[in-house]
């Protein structure tokens, strides 16, 4: 297998098959995404649109939505995946990173997945994917802010090596080596399509 230093950084779109047969796809996304991200968000239960943004509006101002549709691919960075056997191919899930500076080497991270997509391995393909674009894009750290309630995403961000540096008051910080993340999911039992989006970025 490839190491890190191999990936290449021209993969667009990838497109895989969960463990389950649903046929999925991931892609950056784009700012013409921006209904997606807004169709998606309203998307979410309660409990999960509190988890990701901390916030209990079933809404999100539009600042925030122009701020996620806002991908440069050096600054920030975003896939989303597309459901590909329902008709209009909705989105599922989404993850992004912003570099935390100008030109360094570290980054915020956050993800959301439908609460119906939820335990079919959707999570692990996607930060497989966004993680190999960030390290191809000069990333080596991130940031992930959690809540302290959201264990799943604790438990989640732990199983790639996350460490966590702050864990007082109702928001827990972690660090992640991106290096590490990627040989942790390229190494684990499932879902098989991790080892696809691998081969993706690895050819050529």
């Amino acid at each position: 297998m490839a190491k890190s230093g191999s990936f290449q950084n021209d993969a667009r779109s990838v497109d895989v098959t969960l463990d389950n047969g649903t046929k999925i796809c991931l892609r950056r996304i784009r700012h013409s995404d921006r209904e997606r991200i807004e169709d998606g968000i309203s998307q979410m239960s309660d409990q999960s649109r509190y988890l990701r943004f901390f916030s209990g509006s079933k809404t999100m101002p539009p600042s925030v939505v122009e701020r996620l549709a806002s991908v440069d691919g050096t600054h920030h960075l975003a896939w989303g995946v597309v459901h590909m056997d329902e008709p209009d191919h909705p989105a599922i899930a989404a993850a992004h990173v912003f570099r935390e500076t100008e030109t360094g080497d570290a980054g915020e991270f956050a993800i959301a997945v439908l609460d119906q997509y939820h335990g079919h391995g959707v999570a692990r393909i996607l930060m497989a994917t966004i993680f190999i674009d960030c390290y191809c894009e000069g990333f080596r750290q991130l940031r992930i802010d959690i809540l302290q309630s959201n264990k799943k995403a604790s438990g989640l961000v732990r199983s790639v090596g996350a460490t966590p540096y702050a864990l007082e008051g109702p928001v827990a910080q972690y660090n992640l080596i991106i290096e590490d993340a990627i040989s942790a999911l390229r190494t684990m039992d499932g879902p098989r399509a991790i080892q696809d989006v691998v081969a993706a970025f690895s050819a050529g």
